[in-house]
């Protein structure tokens, strides 16, 4: 079969790499992808938010599935358009319809869900310009630190955790004022959570689903957690602190309600559930939704599934899910993210990125690259993922960091400590 793999990230490099490996792919294409996609498929010139130039592709091409990588295509109806298309309805989509994908595209969406179907997860209250007043209020009562969140998509960039109550206010009157342009209009405040972060991933058709293997990543730019949020600086698969009693609850509390309840609001279902938790001492706790695979975990997760990807995918579109079986591999995986200097404030693109050999023991994922006249040069804040297998996390970083020092490009940056505070 022929599928089209929409993205153009780390995400959609490792699901590349992986969807190349089955037996059941004749050609992979990759739209718009990037310098390391071009190794393991053929990339389109095509935004994946251009449906109109996606529909000539997919029939120029013989496409037989089309897999969507990031937010914003379903966000903004890419599987409703297939849907509505004659030409394109039989075709499959990996990635949920226009309103399933609301339960990222609006933070107070998904907290009402979450509400309706007893999903455990933080109190919360939303803001609009109309009720500030009513907002401070809800602030006032909360224990520093404060949450606010864009209720819309905002790059990844629109929650603010602050420590000041005087700044939180300030700050909320900033997001109302459009600070993050539309996607603030409507704010949403939450209590702080407190514990340690993890991300669980499944794939479901929305009766059956496969829980993937669990990931913790690293948001912030500065060693020891510090800076500003970034899309994520490097992860580590399996998370220590998951041990079997919390994975049972988080299927039994989390995961099955979800699932359920999409099937109960009557919403269809096929595509990734990104599960964004707090443990808090075994209490585990929804941060958020994400409609389809995190990065840079998925640079960490899919290298530790040994299963036919493509094979889990076309189950999906068929609804039969729950007659498959997910083998994961035990080994830990570990990937630190090498992003360009001033990322995630201004940056320069264009850099030419050299390596001092192949690498065999680390798998290097692609972010913000592009082939310019045979050279790979940087195009994003967030440039490469060095991946790395090992019977510890501690193997595992090793590899990972003795290969990053391989790679050089200007003003390259990358964090020391990915995983140390796992230790603890």
């Amino acid at each position: 079969m022929n599928v089209l793999l929409l993205g153009s990230g780390g995400r959609e490099h490792a699901l590349a790499w992986k969807i190349a490996q089955s037996p059941l792919l004749e050609k992979l294409y990759i739209a718009p992808g990037n310098a390391g996609t071009a190794s393991v498929g053929t990339n389109l010139p095509i935004s994946a938010t251009d449906f109109e130039e996606v529909k000539k592709a997919v029939l120029q091409y013989q496409i037989s599935m089309v897999v969507v990588g990031p937010e914003d295509p379903l966000v903004k109806g890419v599987h409703d358009f297939f849907l509505n298309d004659a030409d394109l309805k039989k075709i499959p989509v990996i990635g949920p319809q226009k309103y399933a994908a609301t339960l990222e595209g609006s933070k107070e969406f998904a907290k009402n869900f979450m509400i309706r179907h007893n999903i455990p997860t933080a109190k919360h209250f939303t803001v609009t310009a109309e009720n500030l007043q009513a907002g401070f209020d809800f602030l006032s009562k909360q224990t520093a630190p404060y949450v606010l969140k864009a209720d819309g998509l905002a790059a990844g960039k629109g929650v603010l955790i602050l420590n000041d109550f005087e700044e939180a206010k300030k700050e909320l009157q900033q997001m109302l004022d459009g600070k993050f342009g539309a996607a603030s209009k409507t704010v949403v405040l939450e209590e702080c959570l407190k514990g340690i972060e993890m991300s669980v991933f499944v794939l479901t058709d929305g009766e059956g689903y496969v829980i993937l293997p669990e990931a913790k990543d690293y948001k912030r730019i500065g060693e020891h957690d510090t800076g500003l949020n970034t899309g994520g600086m490097g992860a580590v698969s399996p998370v220590p602190f998951a041990d079997k009693a919390l994975m049972d609850r988080v299927e039994k509390e989390i995961i099955k309600p979800t699932v359920e309840g999409l099937k109960k609001d009557g919403i269809p279902y096929c595509g990734f559930i990104f599960f964004g938790l707090m443990n808090d001492n075994g209490t585990p706790k929804v941060i958020e939704y994400n409609v389809r695979m995190g990065d840079p975990e998925t640079e960490v997760v899919i290298p530790r599934i040994k299963s036919d990807l493509l094979q889990l995918f076309v189950a999906a579109a068929n609804k039969t899910l729950s007659n498959e079986k997910i083998e994961i591999n035990p080994f830990t995986a570990t990937t630190v993210m090498a992003v360009s200097g001033g990322y995630p404030e201004a940056y320069e693109k264009g850099k030419t990125i050299s390596f001092d050999e192949e690498f065999t023991d680390s798998i290097v994922f692609h972010a913000g690259t592009k082939l310019e006249n045979g050279e790979v040069k940087t195009s994003g804040g967030r440039v490469l993922a060095v991946t790395s297998l090992g019977e510890n996390k501690n193997a595992a970083l090793q590899k990972s960091y003795k290969n990053i020092a391989k790679i050089h490009f200007d003003k390259m940056y990358y964090r020391r400590d990915i995983g140390a505070d796992l230790d603890k």
